[in-house]
């Protein structure tokens, strides 16, 4: 069986800017990176690219130098006043750094009106040679895995649709590892690993805090993360997405990759 792929999530990288991002990775040992270059929410934490060809030179150059590719871009929301032209300048970065995929989130409450914008993204992100992937949150309009792949396929399964699976989401959804096999192969590019405490009680505001300030490592949370890894393709390329402001305040970034990395090792190469 050949080597896992590894990426470097945003949130395991946040203080680096994509070219520190990228080197980071290379000295730590992920073959990609994940750059959030679209904040989550008007205002959030993001990486600074867009518009920016200075930086976006840089980071072309330590692409080159260090061989690391970006598997992901962070992040289209799909709102009830969507338009797929919002995020052009997206598009076009990504092609040009490669990337693989676009993340996802569906906030629309309106399932066949977020499900006719997600056919629409995905004609519009077609030229770009990326996937969109759609994550399920349970806080979100898409709370696990059976929405997930309802809207999708609903949506007319698009050649560039993806259902993105993480660990924390899987743990605080209805989602079974039922439902995580019976997602089609052809929708799986890449999934997130992390840990955290499982359960269906968290209210939204503590949902939100653990996912973007509290992970866990994996294997000091109580997620089935092996379960959920031996359910899904044992060629998928695995995210490493574990950010802990607590954790993180008393370690270097490299220190801090280097230990996620080590740790979903554990689970995923078990």
């Amino acid at each position: 069986m050949k080597p896992r792929t590894y990426s470097l999530a945003y949130l395991s990288s946040h203080r680096c800017t994509p070219a520190e991002a990228i080197q980071v990775a290379a000295q730590t040992g992920y073959s990609f990176v994940g750059l959030r270059l679209w904040p989550n929410a008007p205002g959030a934490p993001q990486q600074q690219l867009l518009d920016q060809p200075e930086a976006l030179c840089e980071t072309l150059a330590t692409q080159s130098d260090t061989g690391v590719g970006v598997l992901d871009l962070e992040i289209i929301r799909i709102g009830d006043s969507f338009d797929p032209h919002t995020w052009d300048a997206l598009y076009d970065v990504g092609a040009a750094l490669k990337a693989k995929a676009i993340l996802v989130a569906g906030d629309d409450a309106n399932e066949a009106r977020l499900t006719e914008n997600y056919a629409r993204l995905c004609e519009v992100m077609k030229p770009f040679g990326m996937t969109a992937d759609l994550e399920f949150m349970p806080w979100t309009a898409v709370k696990d895995a059976k929405s997930a792949l309802r809207i999708v396929q609903n949506a007319g399964s698009p050649d560039n649709a993806g259902i993105l699976v993480d660990a924390l989401h899987f743990g605080r959804s209805t989602t079974t590892l039922d439902d995580i096999r019976a997602i089609p192969r052809e929708l799986l590019h890449y999934a997130q690993i992390c840990d955290a405490q499982a359960g269906l009680n968290f209210t939204t505001e503590e949902m939100v805090h653990t996912a973007r300030c509290a992970r866990l490592l994996p294997g000091d949370g109580n997620i089935d993360v092996q379960a959920l890894f031996d359910a899904l393709p044992a060629d998928l390329p695995v995210s490493v997405e574990v950010v802990n402001l607590d954790r993180e305040a008393h370690t270097s970034v490299q220190d801090w990759a280097t230990e996620c990395l080590a740790m979903s090792r554990t689970f995923v190469e078990a």
